[in-house]
């Protein structure tokens, strides 16, 4: 198993439970962390025996953004350097989103800025009750567009909820994000680890192949030119778990009342 300076990595069986873990700091992404990070989820790209992960924090906050005390950052302030933190930073939610592993974000306290983002980047968030989410970007004299923000964001909210946060700064809290489906649900914080287990129990009674392709085929439509794109991925997507043994498996389970017993094949 992977050690990590600033994460907490515990495998419970096909599960992952990825831990940020700079609690004193509220979780902000110091480089350490983001490289441990980007180099964790850039390591599930063939890792079928991890089906899913998920995403929390120790300490009051889920990610406070950015660690501004500028450790391990370049005092240099020039185009060069920043244009390099940026894509070094931004390599996390690239590799978030192309791992085939859904990702479930617990969320508590404040996740701010590239803390938001992490939580955007996730397929799943749950909130707790504590959570309070903004573009914090905006507020540091920076625009709001910044690690995926103006990408996801809209996409999960639409454009006018998405304006009024990013052009504002200002925080949505866990009530407000749940009304506009932001979060699957709101929980008190002490029972975040909880109500994850539903959806790990749902998502485990899929086929491996099914479960990694239907994040896949998701990716791609969200961004399909339209209808007919989409479909031929979705009919190239069915043609390829049809054939599988685990489909058989998952019908005949279905039939005979009982749990299916996958191996990936």
């Amino acid at each position: 198993m992977a050690t990590f300076e600033t994460l907490l990595l515990e495998q419970r069986g096909q599960v992952d439970w990825l831990t940020l873990n700079r609690p004193n700091a509220l979780n902000t992404l110091s480089l350490v962390l983001v490289d441990e990070l980007t180099n964790y989820f850039e390591s599930l790209a063939n890792n079928h025996a991890v089906r899913i992960v998920v995403l929390k924090a120790n300490g009051r906050a889920f990610c406070a953004g950015a660690d501004l005390t500028g450790e391990g950052m370049d005092p240099a302030w020039t185009a060069q350097n920043v244009y390099r933190t940026q894509k070094r930073i931004g390599n996390i939610y690239r590799a978030m989103r192309a791992c085939p592993q859904p990702i479930i974000a617990l969320v508590h306290g404040a996740a701010c800025g590239g803390g938001f983002s992490l939580a955007l980047a996730a397929d799943i968030r749950i909130a707790g009750e504590s959570t309070k989410m903004n573009a914090a970007y905006i507020r540091a004299g920076f625009s709001a567009c910044d690690m995926g923000c103006s990408y996801f964001l809209p996409r999960m909210v639409g454009v006018s909820v998405a304006s009024e946060l990013m052009m504002t700064g200002r925080f949505i809290h866990a009530d407000q994000a749940l009304r506009v489906n932001l979060v699957s649900e709101v929980v008190p914080d002490l029972e975040l680890e909880a109500a994850v287990n539903p959806y790990l129990e749902e998502m485990l009674r899929t086929t491996p192949m099914g479960l990694r392709l239907t994040k896949e085929g998701l990716n791609h439509s969200i961004d399909a030119p339209g209808l007919e794109a989409a479909m031929a991925m979705e009919d190239r997507q069915q043609t390829l778990t049809a054939l599988t043994n685990d489909c058989r498996e998952a019908q005949m389970a279905f039939f005979e009342k009982r749990d299916p017993v996958f191996h990936d094949n």
